[in-house]
């Protein structure tokens, strides 16, 4: 079998060109660190069951990312989701074979372009592949992936046996429960083998993802132990389309992927942590199943209004999941997050239900990129459901920092009445801000904590009512199904698809752990 030779940095490989073995790596680092909050320890709380098994959709900012080789860095959106509206160049475009190159290194978070999207796969699924004019590489991975796509469940089973059984040590990298992690897998490998021409995307989206593997105790030199495993995993199934030929494209191609990680993680390294520390400073209940947290991080932590985190708790070791921030970052530091705990949710279940003062998280690196372009004075639209409504204040905390008058409209959806949890603090925004108008909408009427102005029906029909909003940019926050309904509302009110603004599908859909 051909080696997996990428290990390293691109200065390491110069002076180090030979491929090495993979050494047993200590496992990742404990939870336990000499960083403690200060003041008496919490009382101790019995531990939550364990949520059940049935899998319902999260809220937002909720998905699954479950380890560091979750689909080897790639996300595969479901058949039915309407690509992100603003997730970079058009499918279809082709590069040379060759392995696309190392992606220049990324700004800090906080000098991030605001109207340049997160990469996103969404694009690339966006249009079928098709051999004509594809790589030679290319047409021999797709036809391996046809082949064992049937019998997916018995390739990943294999694969991850013959990783624990010949790198036992990568075990501790993963979380318990790996029935998510099993069933992305190889619709994650589907999509990447099927765009594997385009390697201008693959290369930002990739690259984003070494920096925020990061957080698992990811190290270059695991990457070939996972390539290798994956390779063996293939040949044992794929008996009719594997070859030689077929085994040096699959080489190439995961050489390629992974070494678009490793270099985007070794330059990360150099100016930011791997994961931040944050003491819960305060815990408030605001139904009896969504709680506004806020933490204090223990080092400076850049981040602009609209983007989200990944966040790991300590009932949950290796369990991470993203939230957007609800607020625009402040003078003292805090950060403050809204979590609704839903059925199967573990993290969200242990921060609503359990979480209290001096309690303390991880928080990985910020993403997203549904942040405000300040140097236009263009009104905004900004449409938040349930949960969804956190990453809307941050905006509209951003626009009044930044001092420019223009208008924004809020459309606040919820379930019912009871469910506009925040509700209070918007229209307190409301009549602090003439340019800012919000308009609460609950699915199951009536509603009176918003005023005489509550509208009832489905978020999108209540933005459909009102516009046109041909010179706004569009926000959209909530869960999957809202983000693509109300994509077509926006749209059908007059905002361009490319003035319309959230994060990619594939993000927001979990299986519900």
């Amino acid at each position: 079998m051909n080696p997996i030779r990428p290990v390293g940095t691109a200065a390491e490989r110069e002076r180090e060109p030979e491929p090495q073995r993979v050494p047993r790596q200590a496992p990742q680092p404990r939870w336990e660190t000499s960083r403690q909050p200060a003041g008496p320890a919490p009382a101790e709380r019995p531990a939550p069951p364990a949520p059940r098994q049935e899998a319902e959709p999260e809220p937002v900012h909720e998905p699954a990312t479950q380890s560091p080789f979750d689909a080897f860095g790639l996300v595969a959106p479901p058949p039915e989701a309407a690509p992100s509206a603003t997730a970079g160049p058009p499918a279809g475009v082709t590069t040379p074979a060759a392995p696309p190159a190392p992606s220049a290194p990324a700004a800090p978070p906080a000098a991030q372009a605001p109207a340049t999207a997160a990469p996103s796969l969404a694009t690339l699924a966006a249009t079928g592949p098709s051999d004509a004019g594809a790589s030679p590489d290319a047409i021999l991975i797709r036809r391996t992936m046809a082949e064992i796509e049937p019998v997916a469940d018995k390739v990943t089973s294999y694969f991850y046996a013959l990783l624990f059984v010949q790198h036992p040590d990568l075990r501790a990298l993963f979380p318990a429960s790996m029935d998510a992690q099993r069933d992305r897998l190889f619709k994650a490998l589907l999509t990447a083998a099927q765009h594997v021409d385009n390697g201008k995307v693959l290369t930002e989206y990739l690259s984003q993802l070494g920096r925020g593997h990061r957080k698992y105790g990811t190290q270059a030199d695991h990457y070939p132990a996972v390539g290798e495993c994956l390779l063996s995993a293939l040949s044992r199934y794929a008996t009719s389309s594997w070859s030689p030929e077929a085994e040096g494209a699959w080489v190439r191609a995961y050489t390629a992927i992974s070494q678009i990680m490793i270099d985007a993680a070794a330059e990360d390294e150099a100016v930011a942590p791997a994961w931040w520390q944050a003491e819960v400073v305060s815990h408030e209940l605001r139904t009896p199943d969504t709680a506004v947290l806020t933490v204090r991080p223990d080092q400076p932590y850049p981040f602009r209004a609209g983007q989200y985190t990944s966040l790991e708790t300590p009932w949950w070791p290796r369990v991470w999941r993203h939230y957007s921030f609800a607020s625009a970052p402040r003078s003292d530091g805090l950060l403050a997050f809204h979590v609704k705990a839903v059925p199967a949710g573990w993290v969200s279940n242990a921060l609503v239900h359990r979480a209290r003062p001096g309690d303390v998280l991880r928080l990985g690196a910020p993403g997203g990129s549904m942040t405000v372009d300040h140097s236009t004075a263009g009104g905004l639209l900004c449409v938040g459901g349930g949960t969804g409504i956190a990453p809307i204040k941050a905006l509209i905390e951003d626009v009044a920092d930044h001092g420019v008058r223009r208008p924004v409209d809020v459309f606040y959806g919820a379930r019912s009445d009871h469910d506009l949890y925040d509700i209070d603090t918007m229209l307190r925004l409301e009549q602090t801000h003439p340019w800012l108008s919000v308009r609460p909408v609950v699915a199951i009427g009536p509603g009176t904590r918003g005023g005489p102005g509550t509208l009832t029906g489905q978020l999108p029909d209540a933005v459909r009512q009102y516009g046109p909003y041909h010179a706004y940019d569009a926000y959209l926050s909530g869960p999957p199904g809202l983000i693509r309904s109300g994509v077509e509302a926006l749209m059908g009110v007059g905002v361009p698809a490319e003035r319309i603004r959230h994060d990619s599908i594939e993000e927001l859909v979990s299986t519900g752990d």
